[in-house]
């Protein structure tokens, strides 16, 4: 879930045009060196924190339990990588234009019954650039309203105190749907609690099984690998830039074995797992659409999706190749397959079905549709991603 307000991330330059053999679909190479003996000199170890899926038809969040304050409360999270910081729901949570709480179907923080608790003070708003869901972003449709404080937050067992965070005291109606309370921000510059580990010990990077509802287990692994949630071996990617997205270069895309000049070209990819959906820019979200099909078009109902007759769905190949480079110069495909192509029909016309690739000039974004199809590794401290076959 990307946040555009609150200065979070600057798209980075684009990086020279890379050379090299013709990209394999993810011949995973170069496997990070074994952790074990690393850990072992540690003061912290890693954990594994179990997540659950938010699903309403098609795979859309993944989010799992902290706990905050003293004595410990338990808050559910998204962990997004498109975002940085901490924000929940709280006691105070109600809807912009409304006298009435919208955060009843969530867990509300109590801050008054936490004797580690401390009031900021400080009032900010963020609005997101991608939403939950597959819902687009319309104007300020996706914004909270926040209240700064500190608190102790532990998270798979592995504690931090004064930990800086925000209470959502006032929701957009779009977040009312949503099972879990709240975000914890997991991007490349590490903050608030993940900080506090490292500082403590803990291994700076972070592994995330994102698997769809039907295979279940997905988790997140804390200052660590599990090696038992994916086969081969990893392939890592330097990051681009110093900011805060976890960024890399790609030097082309291809639908279904194709490509095009526009497609074939040199663009940086935002991973996010707090969005469903990809988003391009028009040009070439249009691109990637007419090497699927021509009965793909907009859907003037809701700017920037797209939609086609939901009986058509099953008839289109639609597998999406996305090209990256490893750290030693080897290209590699990450791949999108073809059962991703619908995320359901719209809410407005049950018989036209929305098509994963959003139209988002400006920005462009990798969501939860690719990282469930791997098994992805977020190095902050070497700042690269990896990635292996499950």
């Amino acid at each position: 879930m990307l946040q555009t307000l609150s200065v979070f991330f600057l798209l980075a330059a684009l990086a020279k045009n890379l050379v090299g053999a013709s990209p394999q679909k993810v011949i995973l190479s170069s496997r990070v060196a074994p952790l074990g003996k690393s850990l072992k000199r540690r003061a912290l170890s890693p954990s594994n924190i179990p997540l659950a899926d938010f699903f309403k038809g098609t795979d859309l969040q993944w989010f799992g339990n902290i706990t905050v304050g003293t004595p410990p409360q338990d808050v559910t999270v998204v962990f997004d990588t498109g975002s940085s910081t901490l924000e929940f729901a709280s006691a105070y949570c109600f809807s912009v234009g409304t006298l009435c709480s919208t955060c009843a179907s969530q867990i509300q923080f109590d801050s008054s019954s936490s004797s580690t608790f401390v009031d900021g003070g400080r009032t900010s708003t963020i609005t997101f650039a991608t939403g939950v869901g597959v819902d687009p972003v319309v104007g300020d449709n996706y914004q909270l309203h926040l209240r700064s404080a500190t608190d102790t937050v532990s998270v798979g067992g592995l504690s931090s105190p004064n930990v800086s965070l925000f209470l959502i005291t006032e929701q957009t109606p779009t977040f009312d749907i949503d099972p879990f309370s709240g975000i914890q921000g997991m991007g490349a510059r590490a903050q608030g609690f993940f900080a506090a580990l490292i500082a403590g010990g803990l291994p700076s990077l972070f592994g995330l099984f994102l698997t769809p509802l039907s295979v279940g287990n997905a988790e997140l692994t804390i200052g660590g690998i599990d090696e038992t949630n994916f086969s081969g071996n990893l392939t890592f990617a330097s990051q681009v830039g110093t900011g805060a997205a976890w960024e890399l270069s790609s030097p082309g895309i291809s639908v279904n074995g194709k490509t095009t000049s526009l497609l074939d070209t040199q663009r940086t990819i935002i991973f996010d797992s707090g969005t469903s959906n990809v988003l391009f820019d028009t040009d070439t979200a249009e691109a990637m659409y007419a090497l699927i099909s021509p009965d793909i078009q907009p859907n003037p109902a809701e700017p920037g999706t797209y939609g086609i007759a939901c009986d058509l769905i099953p008839t289109l190949p639609a597998d999406i190749d996305i090209t990256f480079t490893s750290q030693q110069g080897t290209p590699f495909n990450l791949t999108i397959p073809s059962n991703e192509l619908s995320v359901g029909p719209f809410a407005s016309n049950s018989s036209l079905c929305q098509t994963l690739i959003n139209a988002f000039d400006g920005l462009e974004l990798v969501g939860g549709s690719l990282l469930k199809h791997y098994y992805s590794v977020w190095d902050v401290g070497n700042q690269r991603m990896g990635f292996a076959a499950i």
